[in-house]
């Protein structure tokens, strides 16, 4: 009898390799190869055998779409554009204990109401599902749970017109295939049970949820190829330190791929937060140097959140970074153009940088509210109270204005504050004046006191005057910008 052939896969990258080797030569990382069964027989060619020809039909159809399934869960909805749509898969990672089975428990529970919710799933049992259901408040809800690992099972209970509307699995990694001889969690298995279930999905016209663990890095774990497969990923984060859980959309195919939903993690369950930015700045002080407040984007919605500095002398020869809820290396560009175009000597001290509330920040729209932050830190000399900031800022120090102003500037108004120090809007070349500060202030009828900065020295040059009045000692050097 021939010996089954082995190979060793990639459980990072998915790649294959006849040897075991302690690093993969396609993505680089170390000790993800593992043991699997070869298949079978290679695939082969098509042969002279001819196949069924298919129809091409045009982009309009006869038939209206189906409408799409709410769950009433307003944060919920919005992140995945308006509801979920019949036929699609759905892919949902998180950290271990981060509440992802608790907010899709909420979302079954939610969609029970007007159609058939099934809940799969291969971590917990039957009595540990109803045991989160009743703490929930969630135990009257007509929602049927499950406890099976077997995608064979899982299919023959889906198939037919009894099949539910919205199939919860979780998670992913806990499936297998009985035709595959390796344990769940492996590449092979984890692409052979979501490409089931996904066929499985839009054959039947349900909505399908899946669960993926994440790896160390953040990622959901497995081939990268199973967030290719699904029409939508979403990731839910958040510090388990803090109360508020940030549900961001990295890919919809039926809606905004970079919108958010906020919740809030009680007793209860998870709680949505309409409005997010005055729960972010619930214990923001004005008074307080190294703070500002940040006017930014989060898909189609504003949202203000605080960014907190903190620069300490230093005695050691490398001083210490750190970094909360932002980009490092771009703090490390905004001190070096703080220190090489304004004057501000930040090379021998620690910086510590955080955004308040556990969110992070990708966004360039909040280097300027870094570097005011900074500044105000070194300074010793606050903010003007009620003041929001925003702008990108440039190697050469210019500031640059940033898209969806109007939006950013309602949201401030709403929340009550008076100013806003924003970049200059810069007279566009060969297309007449561009558009001045007052026509954008009529055009969002708005009463804040507009502050523009086209240089970084100019936020400068306000700390170091608002400094002197207060007899501070800012460290900043008396050097003259570069205006590039």
């Amino acid at each position: 009898m021939a010996k089954a052939k082995t190979l060793y896969v990639c459980q990072n990258c998915g790649a294959s390799q006849s040897k075991w080797a302690g690093q993969c030569p396609a993505c680089q990382e170390w000790n993800t190869l593992v043991e699997e069964q070869a298949p079978e027989s290679a695939p082969k060619g098509l042969g002279a055998k001819k196949g069924r020809k298919i129809e091409f039909v045009g982009l309009k159809g006869a038939e209206a779409q189906p409408p799409r399934r709410t769950t009433g869960i307003a944060e919920f909805d919005r992140v995945t554009g308006g509801g979920m749509v019949p036929g699609s898969a759905t892919l949902v990672g998180g950290d271990p204990g981060i509440g992802k089975s608790t907010l899709l428990m909420q979302v079954a529970a939610a969609l029970s109401g007007n159609m058939r919710a099934a809940y799969v799933s291969g971590e917990e049992a039957i009595d540990q599902l109803r045991l989160r259901a009743a703490r929930l408040g969630l135990a009257e809800a007509a929602v049927g749970l499950a406890a099976a690992t077997s995608v064979r099972d899982i299919a023959a209970t889906l198939e037919g017109k009894d099949a539910p509307d919205v199939v919860v699995i979780d998670s992913i990694q806990c499936m297998f295939v009985d035709s595959i001889e390796s344990a769940p969690g492996t590449v092979s298995q984890v692409r052979t049970s979501a490409q089931e279930l996904i066929r499985l999905a839009k054959r039947g016209g349900f909505a399908l949820i899946l669960v993926g663990h994440v790896t160390k890095e953040g990622t959901i774990a497995g081939p990268r190829v199973l967030e290719h497969m699904v029409d939508t990923v979403l990731y839910f984060e958040g510090d388990p330190s803090h109360q508020f859980r940030v549900l961001r959309a990295v890919k919809n195919r039926f809606g905004p791929a970079d919108e958010i939903g906020v919740f809030e993690m009680m007793e209860t369950g998870l709680h949505e937060v309409p409005n997010p930015s005055a729960l972010f700045l619930s214990d923001h002080r004005d008074d307080v140097s190294g703070s500002a407040v940040f006017a930014g984007m989060e898909g189609t919605r504003p949202m203000l959140v605080e960014i907190q500095s903190l620069i300490a002398p230093s005695s050691q020869a490398t001083p210490r970074r750190a970094v909360v809820g932002w980009d490092s290396g771009r703090l490390a560009m905004i001190m070096a153009v703080l220190e090489a175009r304004c004057g501000v000597a930040l090379g021998g001290t620690e910086v510590y940088l955080n955004v308040a509330g556990g969110l992070k920040i990708s966004e360039p729209a909040a280097d300027l509210a870094v570097a005011a932050a900074l500044v105000s830190s070194v300074t010793g000399s606050p903010l003007p109270p009620e003041t929001v900031v925003f702008g990108e800022v440039g190697l050469s120090g210019e500031v640059r204005a940033v898209s969806q102003t109007e939006a950013r500037l309602k949201e401030a108004e709403k929340l009550g504050f008076t100013r806003a120090i924003v970049p200059k809007v810069r007279a566009r070349k060969g297309k007449g004046p561009g558009r001045s500060m007052d026509k954008r202030k009529d055009a969002t009828a708005t009463s804040l006191t507009i502050i523009e900065i086209d240089h970084l020295a100019d936020l400068v040059a306000r700390f170091e005057k608002a400094g002197a009045e207060g007899r501070n000692a800012p460290v900043i050097r008396a050097v003259a910008p570069e205006q590039g």
